[in-house]
Formats: structure tokens, sequence, C-alpha cells
């Protein structure tokens, strides 16, 4: 799969930086076209919540951490046994180190994909943890929905679009960590799993508690 990027979309400028160029390429090699449109919604309902919340944040890197934030269910950059948003976590920092990127920039971009998926935890955090959050919700769930016009809905979805999104996420997601659904406890992953998989036992962290190596 290859693409053109357009400069603008929504009134948003896609990052064409060396750096920017290379994550797209990254992601058109190891991603599907269902995980590059995903992702590029993503920064885009990203970039327009920061800017209707007059954030201050770094277009460059949300937008690598915007490409990166589902490599982690793919073959290339999926591990035996780390949660996907880890894999992709570890895959953009090395990236980002390969480019001589500061150990702040490398940490605010694995904690942005890391915690992409803890809504009670990324918002609260810096603008681009918490903006990747907001994209990602939005274009999964529809959460924030009506906070962008429906002209700027429409376009994105229109230059990225969903074809049959809703329908094919789930699976998709599932196909990332199926061979690990044990690192999915604690996560929002368990759901998936107990939707794809007949009488999945989720652990339970209450059982755990209970029979703890303690004696009281």
């Amino acid at each position: 799969m290859t693409t053109k990027l357009p400069k603008t979309v929504a009134g948003i400028k896609i990052p064409d930086s060396i750096i920017a160029r290379q994550a797209t390429e990254l992601l058109l090699e190891h991603g599907s076209e269902l995980l590059y449109n995903h992702s590029l919604r993503t920064y885009l309902f990203a970039s327009l919540n920061g800017e209707q919340r007059k954030l201050t944040y770094d277009p460059e890197l949300l937008y690598v951490s915007a490409a990166f934030h589902d490599l982690g269910l793919t073959s290339h950059y999926s591990s035996p046994d780390k949660c996907f948003e880890v894999d992709g976590a570890n895959a953009a920092r090395e990236f980002l180190r390969s480019h001589g990127m500061p150990k702040q920039t490398l940490q605010l971009v694995w904690d942005a994909i890391a915690l992409h998926t803890i809504p009670g935890v990324a918002p609260h955090k810096e603008a681009e943890v918490s903006l990747l959050n907001y994209g990602v919700a939005l274009d999964v769930v529809g959460r924030g929905y009506d906070q962008l016009s429906a002209e700027n809905r429409e376009e994105i979805v229109r230059q990225f679009p969903r074809t049959g999104f809703k329908k094919k996420i789930i699976p998709a997601f599932f196909e990332g960590f199926k061979h690990k659904p044990e690192t999915t406890y604690g996560t929002i992953n368990a759901d998936i799993c107990a939707f794809m998989i007949p009488n999945f036992e989720r652990k339970n962290f209450c059982d755990a508690i209970i029979h703890s190596p303690w004696s009281e």
C-alpha cells in the first residue's frame, strides 16, 4: 500500500519532516490499510481537539505517536509477552532514539502510546498523551463525537475512509494479541478476548487478592 499524504486536512497540517515521513513509511510497511486510516484519523481528531482547547503540543511528536500507537498489533513489532501498547511504545522509542531525540521526548511518546487505552490516566498527563487518547477514543468509540463539526468529521473520513471500521477493528485488535491473551489483564483489551474467545476466563483482581500467598 502506498499513498501520498495531503498537506492539510480539516485545517490541520500533516507533519512532513523526515521523522514524520519515516514514521508514515513504517506504518505503511508494517500496518494495514485499516490501521493506516485509523492512525491518520486519530492524529487529525487529536490535533483538532488540541486547537479547540488551545493546548501547546508538538505536532510532530503527536503524529509519530499516532503512527506507532497500534503498530504493536503487527507481527513485526509484536512481542511474545508484552501488551501491544508497550510493544508499540517500545518501537516508537527506538525509532526516535535512532534520530537522536532526548530522553524526555522518548519518554513522552512512550507514555502517549503505552497509555492510549487507559482513559482514567492519559487525559491527565501531558498534552500529547491526552490528545492521542482523545483521538483514539473518538475514532474507536465516538467519545467527543459532537465536539467536532460535521464538516470536519466528514472531511477527515473522506480523506481517510472508515470502510467498515466498526466491524473490522475488533478482529484486528484480537489478531494482534490472540497469541498472548494474558497480556490483556487489567485493560479494555480483556473485553475483546471475552468477545472473541468462547468461554474466555479473564483474570480477576479480587481473586488475586484472596488467593495471594499472604496468611492474613
